[in-house]
Parts: C-alpha cells; structure tokens; sequence
C-alpha cells in the first residue's frame, strides 16, 4: 500500500482548490500600474499584397498610444521552426520569414498586419476599425494538393509551397516497395486526420512591460514553455539579451499544444512597453483563437498494409501530404515526420515500414503540434487499415491484431520505424480490455439495440506512442535545435519545508500534486510541506516546458536526481550530528540513524543544523540544503494501449452515440491513479470530438467557415459516455528512475479509430457495404455513407 500521499496514493489535486473556488491567477488576471491595451489589425483576405497602410485617421483617435506596422519589425528576426528537416533528396527544408506583422503580404485571415496600443482595449479596438489598408487580393491557395500542382506561392521568395519532401527510413524504401509488390494481399486506404481547433478555455494573453532603469523586460504570457518563449525571442525575434528578459507563466487554461509556441503578439507587447514607458496587455478574443492559435491535425494519406497468406503483417507503406498552414510555427515540422514517421510500425513485428510526408504551405493559419503530436494521426492510419485489412480477408479485428503483436520476450525491440521499445506486453493489454469491456455480453447488446432498430457496432484499437520526447543527442540528429532535457532545483528551507523548482510547467497536468509525491515519499515527509514552484523564467532552471507526456518522465526524473544530492547532503550532516561515519547513516522514513545503533536525527533536525553550521567542518560540508540536477532521457519512454468502443447508429438519420468507451493503458508505473485517470478522461473527450464532432472548415477564398462556437462543435457532456478506465498492467519505463511512461495524451491518441472502427462495423453489420468514413463521422457523413449519397 502507498503511504500517505506518497508515490502510488490517489490523492486530489491540491491546485483544484484555487481554480474550482475562482482564486486561480491568470494572465488577463494581472493587472499593474499604467496599464494600457494592444489589439491587432488583422487580414480580412487570406492572401494578398499588401499596397499602403494608412494610420493618420487612428492615431487621432480617442485614448490613442501608438501604431505599429510591419515596417516597424522588418529588419528584427523571424521566428523560427524548433526542427530543420531534411528532404529526401537532401536539400534542407524552406523556411520563410515568419513577421511579428505582416509586412509585405498577408498569408492567412487573421494574419495581423498592424497593432494599436491605446488607453483602453474599447478604444484600441475602435482605432483599428480606422486603419485604411490596401490589399492586392490574390487567390488563395487552400487545397494541399493544389498548392503543390500550381504556381501560386504562399511565399514567393521560395519559388514553391513544398516545405520538405521527406523520407522514413529511406534504406527501407525499396524492401518496402518489394514486400508490397509480391504480398499475399494488400489493404489500400485513403484517410483524412482532420483539422482541429485547439479551443483551450483560456485564450492567449500577453503582458510586457520595460523597466527603463534596468532595461529589464518582463512577459506575462499563456505559455506551456516560458524558457522556450524567452529563448526565441531573444535569440531570433528582438535581440534581447536573455538575461534581460524574465517571460512568467502563471495559471494557464489548458494549452494541448496550442501554448507551446512563441506568437508574434509577445514580442509586439514587449516592443511597444518599451517605446511607451507603459505595461501593454493583449487579451485574444475567442474569434482571434479561432483564427490564429496553431490548429492541429491536418494530414491526408495513403496508406498501404501488406500481408501474407496467413495474416502476418509484411509492411506498412505511407504517402502524407501535411498541411503547415502560412508559416511555421516551433513544432510544425517536427510533428508529422519524426513524431508521426517514426511511429508507423505501432505494436507490431512488421518487419518493413517506409514513410513520405510532403509538408505543403497553404493560406490557412499555422498547423502544429496539437495533443498527441503525430501519435494520434499515425495510430488512426494503422488502426484503420488494420480493421480494414481483417475486414478484407476475413478475420476478426482482434485476433488479427494479436497474431502481430510484439511479445513480452522481445524486448527490448527494434522496430522497423527506428525506434526501441523497452517494455510492453500487448496481449495482456488486450485481454484487460476484452475482461472489463465484457466483449463476450456484446451479441446481447447488438441485438436489443436491433430491437430499437438501432445498428450497434464494436471498434477496437491498439497504440503505442512516443513520449517524453528526447534524448538530446539523437534529436539534434534529427534535426532539433534545442535539447530536450528537463531541470530541477530541491531549496530544502531552515525549518525543514521545501521549495521544488521546476522547468516544466503546469497548465492542468496535476504537477503541484504529483510532484510533491514524489519528493515526500524520497524524503518520508508530508507532501503538504513541499511547494512546487513553476513558470517563472527568474525563479526556475531552464527546462524545455511541458507538452508529450514529458512533465513526470523527464522533469520528474530531475526531481528525482536533485532530491538524491539533497540526501547525500543530508547524510554528510546527520554523520556530523552523530558523531558517526558518512558509510554508516542510513536514510529511512524521513530518519537518519547510525546502523546498529538507536542514535539518529529527523529530516528537520538535519535541515535546521544545514543552517547553522555553528561546527561544521567547512572543508567537507557547505552550509545550506538547496540542489539542481538536469535530466537528459536515454530513450522516449513508450505507453501503450488497448481501446475498445461500441456506438448505436440512427440507420434513419446517421446519428452516431457512443454507449461505452474502455481504455486500457500501460503508463508503467503510476504515481497517482486519480491524476492519470483524469488525463485519460480529458483525452478520450478530445479524441471523440475529433472523430464524431470537430473539423476546421476554410472555402475556396481562405475563409474560415468554422470560426465560432456556432459552426465549430465541440463535445458536450451528452456526446460522451461514462467511460471504463483501467491502467493496472503497466510495464516500468527500464530507463528513467521513476519507471514512468506518460500519460496525458493516450485518450486522445486511442479514442478516434476506436470510434470509427466501431461506426463501420456497424455499419456492415446492418448489411451496409461501407469501408470508410473520414472523420468527423457526422450523421450526414455516415447517412450519406449508407445511401451512397454525397
């Protein structure tokens, strides 16, 4: 049994209090002296020259501060891509200039070319409505395959709307084109991972403000990242001297992705602090979260399964076109090649994978890393042409799948895809699932929802995803230009509380919670004793932030090591208190005792006495208790899973309900099963509004037809089903100290072929000879579907 709030205890979430009693702390919260208010011109055209920007009416205006335009930013830098991607020809991948406004040319609608900083946001606003601007209209560019066919550039500088063409793993290329040539059988599918709008509760928000004195800039901003942030925009958008540039994340309302990156909106903020003198705020409203956060999602495949006569997987063959938007953003690369490419071998003994990904620049906004990254669109290619396939030759969905399935004694496994799986056992996962989702009640259930005239289908689904992304070494091989480690700072206090800085930071993951567990239960203390602080670029080490399930496998292993040098500190001052040899303390339950002996000191005895080093012995033992380690993963840690789902179908109308939803999970070894539970509950949520719900709609012309809450549907509580969480076979991670794995995008990765595997069986048990529905799984997509309608 786990102690009391220790490693193992469901304890709730200690943060929930602030947040569930409206005393959380947000950016838009903060509000300082000589404060004033930026809102930005944006592009009502998705693409077009810019000819003249006339302000002389808005700077006349009321409560007017000033105006910036691009030409106020043209010669400051770009912000870049996180990762330089190669094409398969070896030509690196182009990357045009992304502006903090728009200079030139407008390349999306929402594009902002001009801001306006006045006394209050209502007169800002009014201002902009006066900023005359001519636009050349071109013709957008909208349509991925289009944009690569024809010669209308998103960028004309490049000469092209093809970002990279590139290859996974090019020594398979040509096995893998073998093996398909002479399969058995061959499964083709056609599918669309389709666009999503990430929709955290909370918009961005920004904050700068200039200290004239100093020369001290500070940004108060809605980051997942803050090192991040400050790092770009000192090293490649302003040119301020990072020592100089403090960025502060307090609470954030959710980000799945969308908050990872650096926007132009920051710097803008920072820039105009300084020319006023004054703190500028930025607050989006939910029409500009729609129209500018990063979206998600976005690829179109051709996937291709081959098989032998006896069902054994021979290869997977893959053709996306990706689709990175206008510009950009700091993950937009890195998400549909190696965390995507690399993971299209799944759970399985294939012994020939090969990849293409076509990056394409369309007039839409930016496409980055939305919960998932790349995991999510890869399981949906696999799992739906492996349904597919077991449709095709006859076998059940299931069995198909085990027949493939790495086993237990192959670990660790060298997947054709390039990675190494360290521990998993997929059969038990499958078993869980079948156990808890009562598989063998499921004709009963088919044939009273017949009764009903309803179609009842059951979907199944095994992943496996990368997380905590790293190591260093091998993604700067691949093309990343940061490190991916994580740091953390133990300050044990005189009278024995502790303040634990983190790099990663919070924004719903429960790390104020979990954190603390951890430490308390190295320590034998109260978890109540320990502070978690984050966000806050002055305060903490540099870490790489918080997205891919890294926050408890990466930064929690710097706890980890830093909690470990306290106690070997610890040691070296309890032996001194006892009057013993170093070799002789043990370390038990928050005690320090001499072996063999009834002689020992409590954790705090220990801390106060590192405070007053009245007798130390200086040449041996420093004063103080405060350590910082920094961990850089040997391997990704890889969780792994077993879905299944069951749906009722409305033959007369294509409506879609899911009855039941099971996730079975291998998070390896958990921390806190109430946390990980709620992680899952929140992916699966996204993951069936993606498959049944979501999708992000532009026309001909670049306009966003799905802009608003209106035509945007987002899942409500009566879309979703009580859902049957199980994480009980985990496997420890062999390679971080805590045997973590990550949980916090499995839902979202498991759910959306689960759910439309489970639509189709549906549909063909009712007699329907449909394949095939691209997400979202609309009632008229699915009505169409069965009437061989449009």
């Amino acid at each position: 049994m786990p102690k009391d709030g220790g490693i193992g205890a469901a304890t709730t979430r200690r943060e929930d209090v602030r947040f569930l009693t409206g005393t959380g702390t947000y950016t838009d919260d903060i509000q300082t002296n000589a404060e004033c208010a930026a809102v930005f011109a944006r592009s009502t055209v998705a693409n077009g020259v810019i000819k003249s920007i006339n302000t002389t009416a808005a700077a006349g205006m009321p409560g007017v501060l000033a105006i910036f335009t691009g030409e106020d930013f043209a010669e400051v830098g770009g912000n870049p891509a996180g990762w330089l991607i190669n094409s398969r020809d070896g030509e690196p991948m182009k990357e045009p200039k992304r502006p903090v406004l728009a200079h030139g040319k407008v390349r999306h609608v929402g594009d902002a070319y001009a801001a306006v900083i006045a006394e209050t946001a209502a007169q800002a606003r009014d201002a902009v409505e006066a900023i005359e601007i001519d636009i050349e209209e071109l013709p957008a560019v909208v349509n991925m395959k289009d944009a690569l066919a024809g010669d209308n550039y998103v960028h004309d500088e490049i000469g092209t709307n093809q970002c990279f063409d590139w290859g996974w793993i090019e020594d398979n290329r040509a096995a893998t084109d073998e093996a398909i040539k002479n399969a058995h059988h061959v499964t083709t599918l056609e599918l669309v991972n389709n666009r999503l709008v990430p929709n955290a509760m909370e918009p961005r928000c920004s904050i700068g403000h200039y200290h004239p004195g100093t020369g001290d800039y500070t940004l108060h901003t809605t980051s997942q990242n803050p090192h991040l942030t400050r790092l770009l925009i000192s090293a490649f958008v302003m040119g301020i001297p990072e020592n100089k540039l403090t960025v502060i994340a307090p609470d954030v309302g959710g980000g799945f992705g969308s908050k990872i990156y650096h926007y132009g909106e920051e710097a803008l903020v920072l820039a105009a602090a300084k020319k006023l003198g004054r703190t500028v705020k930025w607050t989006a409203d939910r029409t500009e979260a729609f129209l500018t956060d990063a979206h998600g999602r976005d690829h179109v495949t051709k996937i291709e399964l081959a098989l032998d006569k006896d069902g054994n997987f021979l290869a997977f063959r893959t053709e996306t076109h990706a689709n990175v938007g206008a510009y950009l953003s700091n993950f937009s690369t890195a998400t549909p090649t190696f965390l995507h490419g690399t993971l299209m071998a799944g759970n399985y003994t294939v012994p020939n994978v090969y990849v293409n990904v076509k990056a394409v620049f369309t007039n839409t906004a930016p496409v980055d890393a939305y919960r998932g990254a790349g995991r999510p669109e890869a399981t949906y290619s696999l799992e739906r042409v492996i349904d597919m396939a077991a449709r095709e030759i006859g076998r059940d969905p299931t069995d198909l799948r085990r027949q493939n399935f790495i086993k237990p004694d192959q670990y660790p496994y060298a997947s054709a895809a390039g990675l190494e799986y360290d521990s998993g056992n997929y059969d038990a996962l499958m078993d869980k699932m079948e156990e808890v989702a009562d598989k063998a009640g499921f004709e009963a259930r088919r044939k009273e929802s017949e009764a009903k005239g309803m179609l009842r289908g059951f979907g199944v689904n095994a992943y496996i995803e990368a997380c905590g992304i790293a190591p260093s070494n091998l993604v700067g091989i691949l093309g990343s230009r940061v490190g991916l480690y994580d740091a953390a700072t133990v300050r044990v206090n005189a009278t024995g509380n502790l303040s634990v800085m983190v790099g990663a930071h919070s924004h719903g993951q429960g790390h104020e919670t979990v954190f603390p567990q951890v430490v308390a239960e190295m320590l034998g203390i109260d978890p109540a004793s320990i502070d978690i602080v984050h966000g806050d670029t002055s305060k903490i080490p540099f870490g790489m932030g918080t997205y891919g399930s890294r926050s408890l496998a990466v930064c929690g292993s710097a706890v980890v090591r830093a909690t470990e040098k306290i106690i070997n500190k610890a040691k070296k001052i309890a032996a001194h208190m006892l009057e013993a040899a170093e070799g002789d303390i043990d370390f038990t339950d928050g005690e320090f005792s001499v072996a063999g002996t009834d002689k020992k000191v409590s954790f705090g005895e220990v801390a106060l006495k590192a405070y007053i080093p009245h007798n130390f012995p200086l040449e041996d033992i420093e004063p103080g208790l405060e350590e910082t380690a920094f961990y850089d993963p040997a391997n990704f840690t890889y969780p792994s899973g077993a879905y299944c789902c069951e749906v009722e179908v409305d033959p007369e109308t294509g409506k879609v309900r899911v009855d039941r939803m099971t996730a079975v999970d291998d998070f390896g070894n958990v921390i806190n099963p109430m946390v990980v539970t709620g992680q899952v509950h929140g992916g699966l949520g996204q993951g069936i509004g993606q498959a049944l719900l979501e999708n992000t709609t532009y026309d001909e012309n670049g306009q966003l037809l799905s802009a608003s809450y209106m035509d945007y549907t987002m899942p409500r509580a009566d879309d979703l089903p009580n859902y049957i969480v199980d994480h009980s076979q985990g496997n420890a991670c062999t390679h971080n100290p805590l045997g973590v794995k990550g949980c916090g995008e499995a839902g979202a990765i498991g759910s959306p072929p689960t759910v439309v595997n489970a639509v189709i069986d549906a549909l063909q048990s009712g007699g329907n000879n449909v394949t095939h529905i691209d997400m979202p799984v609309s009632p008229h997509r699915v009505w169409a579907a069965m009437n061989n309608a449009e």
